[in-house]
């Protein structure tokens, strides 16, 4: 495809469009501060409290990338529980007399799971709140909770509801908002983190590259935080090549212990390396000995270090420009936009179409064939 009829596509725009839409998702906060203050304060000050970050797919994605941080930034309890997971298992997975605060990420906010879970959390929690983050204003997420006491909801920059199969832009700019209202990015992270998706884009051939090895497996790996970036990343080359493309996802010092056997000798290996000193440490190590498995043109070493190689042999190193002082859920969101780019080339090159690579239907941009059943 060319560049010109690529452009065309939902896909590759709204990957492009992701430096503007963070730029802009700052700005909302800031207009936001107080408002969001007021309304987190109260959950804040409650030793007790609990943050559940929800949603299903990528933005289950959202809340595993953000929950660590977020818990170390406020001294409390937080959890990623997928809505899948919520919904499913509802007793279990609330806790009934746990001051709750959902945290719901919804790019649509038309998904069944998403709507049951902020029900179910009303039906099961003694007492609970509900912050809302959604990339659409149409949405019965925002319809449910714009103006209810005990609600708010964060909407995300208008464009930022992507049209495409996979979400892309909406990812980004859920967690980016979700990071900056909880003071886990600060304002002035925005314009680095921009900038360097803004780099990587001018240098995207050398991305695509990734894609002309004709990958048969990818196996995305990263620790902490970006273990979250990990599975996200797996599931965008999944989706974008209809599961033609094997992805698989791991933390860095998990990946020994079994699913190492998913390495051919045709497996590209991709790891996001931390900005934690003593966290890159295990992020090096597996980049070392998969150089060793799989030789260097096989391992890809994303890294924040502005660029500079991590250690020798260490193979492709794909660098973040200025983000060497960023937390590894802020700058990794520029990371990101190399498993943004490496599937969408992928789809092309498989003769898909990346804005619907499952054009029969079997699976769906809004989730379909879920039955919601009553709790009694």
């Amino acid at each position: 495809m060319s560049a010109g009829a690529r452009s065309e596509l939902h896909t590759d725009r709204e990957i492009r469009q992701q430096p503007a839409m963070w730029r802009q998702v700052a700005a909302d906060v800031a207009g936001r501060r107080q408002e969001l203050d007021e309304f987190l304060r109260p959950w804040l000050e409650r030793p007790g409290a609990r943050i559940v970050l929800t949603g299903a797919g990528t933005s289950a994605y959202a809340g595993e990338v953000v929950a660590a941080h977020l818990s170390a930034r406020t001294g409390r309890r937080v959890e990623a529980v997928a809505t899948t997971d919520l919904v499913a298992d509802p007793r279990h997975e609330l806790l009934p007399d746990v001051p709750t605060l959902l945290v719901s990420f919804a790019r649509s906010g038309q998904s069944p799971e998403s709507l049951a879970a902020t029900q179910l959390a009303d039906q099961v929690l003694t007492e609970v709140g509900h912050l809302v983050l959604t990339c659409n204003p149409d949405g019965q997420l925002a319809a449910d909770h714009g103006g209810r006491p005990g609600s708010l909801v964060l909407l995300m920059p208008e464009g930022s509801n992507d049209q495409s199969f996979a979400m892309t832009s909406s990812f980004t700019s859920m967690t980016l908002a979700t990071l900056l209202a909880f003071g886990v990015a600060q304002p002035d992270h925005v314009e680095p983190l921009a900038a360097a998706a803004e780099d990587l884009l001018a240098r995207e051939a050398e991305v695509e590259a990734l894609a002309a090895l004709a990958p048969g497996r990818v196996v995305y790996l990263g620790s902490g935080a970006l273990h979250g970036l990990a599975r996200e990343s797996a599931l965008k080359l999944l989706e974008l090549t209809a599961g033609r493309v094997v992805a698989w996802s791991e933390s860095s010092l998990g990946f020994r212990h079994g699913p190492k056997a998913v390495l051919t000798p045709a497996t590209l290996a991709v790891v996001y390396l931390s900005n934690d000193p003593y966290t890159r440490r295990y992020d090096l190590d597996i980049v070392t000995e998969l150089v060793g498995n799989l030789g260097p043109e096989r391992v890809v070493a994303v890294d924040a270090a502005d660029g500079a190689a991590p250690a020798p042999g260490s193979g492709r190193v794909v660098g973040l420009r200025g983000t060497a002082t960023l937390p590894d859920p802020v700058w990794g969101l520029a990371g990101v936009l190399v498993a943004q780019l490496v599937g969408q080339a992928s789809s092309l090159a498989l003769g898909l179409v990346p804005d619907n690579p499952f054009p029969t239907g079997e699976v769906n941009r809004v989730v379909q064939g879920v039955t919601i059943h009553p709790l009694d």
